[in-house]
């Protein structure tokens, strides 16, 4: 397999590089994650003029047509930045399944405005107790009339409380844990009945609680088939898992220039701490990690845009559990290579391992992902 970027690819990941290491300073990322919104509108604004927003749009809705690869190449330079922005939620998560399900309409009314920097959007999935489970949903979505009623909880809703519009999963038929019956609804932010509740995580993002109560949409707020959305929650995912590999991987290079940048100027008994060849040992583990983690984000980045769910899945399992295990190998080496400085707050490595923790976690840890691996295979050979 040919793993070169073709010349525009890294035309575009240079440029923005660039413009990141010019313009999205760390002194700048803190102070945005300090803002109310956590997000800067001019950064975003700068992300649509780049073309990043509409990137793996349709084009006869502004976008680029572009695919899950080209979506590697901003997440991993997103990743060496700690861009708090919220492109996976908009973009990967929101738009992505506006992209693959909405109706022409919703393409047309969305879409662009994505594309412009002018609408932000969050998926609403996850519920209390449901960890990992993709299918546990009790949001319930009732008949009225031409229109539906929603109720229930969700949480850990990505950039929930900045977002114009949320796609919400709920309940149209079948029992709590069945994978048919979820159906997927366009939900206005500021509509009657929605509590939403922002909250700042511990790695700068920001994500969000929703009570919906008697919460009403019209019947074109359906995405999809009603009562089967599960196929398309799970393509969504692996399409976000699949781009969070690649943003860890950019974290990783970062935290490897960071850390070896620290060996460099760090004296012990006299000369920098890179000249003792057991730290050099310890840098070479994390190179070589790094290279892992790069080669199954590529792997992952390669089967996303795929229908077929067997292999699909598997491969972003894969590259899941892998990038989750040399994301904490890395991690916690160049903490300790930084010793107590590595867990300061004024320190960007300190910032990138807070962020590297929080990506193994999301959409499920490297165990969870190993064991859903280790049930395909199982199967298989059955």
């Amino acid at each position: 397999m040919n793993f070169n970027l073709i010349e525009e690819q890294q035309m575009l990941q240079d440029s923005l590089r660039r413009f990141l290491s010019n313009e999205y300073t760390f002194e700048k990322r803190g102070k945005i994650i300090e803002s109310a919104k956590g997000l800067d509108a001019a950064t975003w604004q700068a992300f649509a003029e780049m073309g990043l927003l509409g990137f793996t749009f349709p084009e006869e809705h502004d976008g680029l047509g572009g695919d899950a690869v080209d979506t590697m190449l901003v997440m991993e330079t997103f990743g060496r930045a700690l861009v708090v922005e919220p492109y996976l939620a908009t973009v990967v998560l929101g738009g992505g399944l506006i992209r693959d399900a909405g109706t022409s309409e919703q393409k047309a009314a969305i879409l662009p405005k994505i594309t412009a920097g002018e609408h932000f959007m969050a998926f609403a999935h996850s519920e209390p107790g449901a960890r990992y489970n993709q299918s546990l949903v009790s949001t319930s979505a009732d008949k009225d009339g031409d229109g539906y009623v929603l109720n229930g909880k969700k949480t850990a809703v990505l950039h929930g409380a900045q977002a114009n519009q949320l796609i919400v999963s709920a309940r149209t038929g079948g029992k709590i844990s069945a994978e048919s019956g979820i159906s997927l609804f366009l939900v206005d932010a500021g509509v009657e009945g929605l509590k939403i509740d922002d909250f700042a995580t511990h790695d700068g993002q920001r994500t969000a609680e929703l009570t919906l109560n008697n919460v009403r949409v019209t019947a074109d707020a359906l995405i999809g088939e009603a009562g089967a959305a599960l196929p398309l929650i799970e393509k969504a995912t692996d399409l976000a898992i699949a781009a969070l590999c690649a943003e860890a991987v950019g974290a990783m290079e970062a935290l490897n220039a960071a850390t070896l940048e620290y060996l460099k100027t760090r004296k012990q008994f006299g000369v920098p701490i890179g000249k003792f060849q057991v730290l050099q040992h310890r840098m070479a583990d994390m190179f070589v990690a790094t290279e892992e983690a790069k080669s199954m984000a590529i792997l992952a980045a390669s089967e996303a845009d795929s229908n077929n769910r067997e292999s699909r899945r598997r491969a972003v399992s894969m590259a899941k559990t892998m990038v989750g295990q040399c994301a904490r190998k890395v991690g916690q080496s160049a903490v300790q290579l930084h010793g107590g400085m590595g867990v300061t707050e004024e320190m960007f490595a300190a910032h990138l391992f807070k962020r590297l923790t929080m990506i193994n976690l999301q959409f499920g840890d490297a165990s969870y992902h190993l064991g859903l691996v280790s049930d395909q295979l199982l199967e298989g050979a059955a």
